[in-house]
């Protein structure tokens, strides 16, 4: 486990660390988040912090290059990097919803090529489709849960910390680094992120966390069990990014909106604070509703099938009431007539 340990206390230190510099560079790089109506911060909010958790877990990542499958984590590394880099561009220019899914599903061959992808299907087009679904999904909802304050980060933190313990227990020593160097990078970003924010993570560290959470979900392996019970263990973890996109794809579409270029407050965060929360509270119940995911997928990874499946089914049933609760017994927050990228909705 000491591999782990010190990988995340770099990360944590280089992220804590460069957060500030970032903060102070983004103004002279234009990366700012603008005042606006919709918006609760009244001054410009720097809008580069996913640069201080990219750098964090990249430089940590490179201890790793002599132990760790070089080809793979070479494609982790560089799919990850293009996702960063599309996603500052994004941030400081603005970038088509269209050219992000394709710079998505490019990170995603990368991975594949190089053999982190999905085995557990019988049929090899079903494991490579799982896959592109798979990471470009979850891509897409660490950038869509970035709604408040230290929302995304804490959450990414929360999973990255179950998949640590979910590794050493697996003996995946290396795996578990990978997430370690998340783990420490996303929380050393949090001390700044946390409400009330002093700077944002933006699309370069939204699309960096959940692209490296999916490969990193794709890599586990739990040789106590058998993969037919512990292919949900991955999704269980990342739970409350899948429900939140969720919920916001069936509601943007029962109102024939478009799901991922119409902003809204319609996210889980959004609903709690319209039920009477404050912005902590909202966050903090995704922090905790996180962790209870986490906790029901290790009880999975220990699980017979039928244990396995009455844990999966139990946790599937009650994010089902959940998506139901909000979207049609409690209504959406009404929508401003403003409109801005979703992922810019602090």
């Amino acid at each position: 486990m000491i591999i782990p340990i010190l990988v995340f206390a770099g990360a944590l230190l280089i992220a804590f660390a460069a957060t500030p510099v970032a903060r102070r560079i983004a103004p002279h790089l234009g990366v700012m988040d603008q005042p606006n109506p919709r918006k609760v911060h009244a001054q410009p909010m720097p809008l580069l912090g996913g640069a201080a958790i990219v750098v964090a877990s990249l430089l940590t990542l490179l201890l790793l290059r002599d132990r760790f499958e070089i080809q793979q984590l070479g494609s982790i590394l560089l799919g990850a990097a293009l996702m960063a880099l599309v996603g500052f561009y994004d941030d400081r220019w603005g970038l088509h919803p269209i050219l992000k899914l394709i710079a998505q599903i490019a990170a995603a061959i990368i991975l594949i090529l190089s053999g982190v992808k999905v085995t557990a299907l019988p049929e090899e087009w079903m494991n490579l489709t799982i896959t592109l679904v798979w990471v470009v999904g979850l891509t897409n909802s660490l950038n869509l849960l970035d709604n408040m304050d230290g929302l995304s980060s804490g959450v990414a933190a929360v999973c990255a910390s179950f998949f640590v313990v979910m590794a050493a227990l697996s003996g995946q020593i290396y795996v578990g680094a990978l997430a370690a160097a998340l783990l420490g990078a996303t929380l050393g970003f949090l001390a700044y992120n946390f409400n009330p924010a002093s700077i944002f993570m933006g699309d370069t560290g939204s699309l960096f966390l959940g692209f490296i959470l999916a490969a990193i979900g794709i890599k586990l392996r739990f040789p106590d069990n058998v993969p037919f019970v512990t292919w949900m263990v991955p999704i269980v973890v990342m739970g409350i990014p899948i429900f939140d996109t969720t919920l916001v794809f069936i509601s943007r579409l029962r109102r024939g909106k478009n799901p991922l270029t119409t902003p809204g407050k319609d996210h889980v965060s959004h609903r709690l604070v319209g039920l009477g929360l404050t912005t902590r509270e909202a966050v903090m119940s995704h922090y905790l509703i996180s962790g209870l995911y986490g906790m029901v997928a290790i009880l999975i990874t220990q699980a017979t099938i039928i244990e396995g499946y009455l844990l999966g089914g139990s946790a599937a049933l009650v994010s089902l009431y959940g998506l139901w609760f909000f979207e049609f017994r409690r209504k959406p927050t009404p929508q401003p007539a403003a409109s801005l990228p979703p992922h810019h909705e602090h």
